[in-house]
């Protein structure tokens, strides 16, 4: 299934992604700095939802209390609820 959220305090505008049984696939940002957030894409495609949140959580960038990998967690534990 296919799941769209809107971080929050991070250059991303918006992320896209699909879990189907439990993995993580076709993972896209709008927005972001490029390399980052590619990168992070393809290092979290067919990992297990679960074990993204794991590894992702609480990650910061710089000053601000958040991060796009941190966003990538929360709106992965979110679809997963």
């Amino acid at each position: 299934m296919e799941y769209t959220y809107i971080p929050r305090g991070v250059c991303s505008r918006k992320i896209t992604f699909e879990i189907n049984d439990g993995i993580v696939s076709k993972v896209r940002f709008a927005g972001g700095c490029a390399g980052n957030t590619q990168g992070l894409a393809a290092l979290i495609e067919g990992m297990k939802a679960e074990d993204v949140i794991k590894r992702l959580s609480g990650i910061r960038c710089g000053f601000k209390g958040t991060s796009c990998p941190d966003q990538m967690a929360k709106a992965i534990s979110e679809a997963i609820r």
